[in-house]
């Protein structure tokens, strides 16, 4: 190859490398801002249609906030929405809640999701917690404290695991008599196809109104 190809090879080379590291940086910071952007807006929606003289909407569709939660381990500030569905799209405005699972309160297993990297992180410390580390769940009408029975770092499925998200999880015949959470997340910080799971119990009620 002539100097002149070796150079527009290089050029090449050169271009395609800062594109890859363009979208590293978009992924790693640049969703981070526009995630918390989002996430910040949808809480605040939430807190509006919470007052008592707004009329309670209909059921959530999905991407649409349906709580707000917080776990007390990761700082008093923290604080991101749970939205309806696991979508990407869905996991891009927070914590997302798997449609076919119970809703906060009900008896049964309220299983969400977030991502551990890129989106905001929402779930990024999720494996540093520990089995009596609380998750605190508020809706509308109710505060929900649940209390983790596992860590998420004792427990790692394949994506098609669905047992986890079972109203009693890994017993598909019995019915289910408390009301618990599951949470899940990816495995390792490099979007790792395997899911960290974590579950918990419901362990007190407040009601709001």
């Amino acid at each position: 190859m002539s100097r002149g190809g070796l150079r527009w090879l290089g050029i090449v080379f050169v271009v395609a490398g800062l594109a890859v590291l363009g979208w590293v940086g978009w992924q790693y910071v640049g969703t981070g801002i526009t995630s918390g952007k989002a996430m910040e807006e949808l809480e605040n929606d939430l807190r509006r249609q919470w007052k008592p003289e707004v009329k309670p909407a209909a059921k959530p569709g999905l991407g649409q906030p349906v709580a707000l939660v917080r776990i007390p381990a990761f700082g008093a500030d923290w604080e991101k929405p749970i939205v309806q569905g696991v979508r990407e799209d869905d996991l891009a405005k927070g914590v997302g809640h798997y449609p076919d699972t119970q809703l906060p309160g009900e008896i049964g297993n309220f299983a969400v999701a977030a991502h551990r990297v890129t989106h905001g992180s929402p779930f990024r410390k999720l494996l540093r917690l520990n089995a009596g580390d609380e998750v605190i769940v508020e809706t509308r009408d109710a505060i929900y404290t649940y209390v983790l029975d596992t860590s998420p770092r004792d427990l790692t499925v394949k994506p098609a695991a669905g047992w986890v998200l079972q109203p009693v999880p890994g017993k598909p015949s019995v019915k289910p008599t408390k009301a618990m959470i599951t949470l899940t997340t990816c495995q390792d910080l490099f979007r790792s196809p395997d899911r960290s799971v974590a579950f918990g119990h419901l362990a007190k009620t407040v009601k709001k109104r």
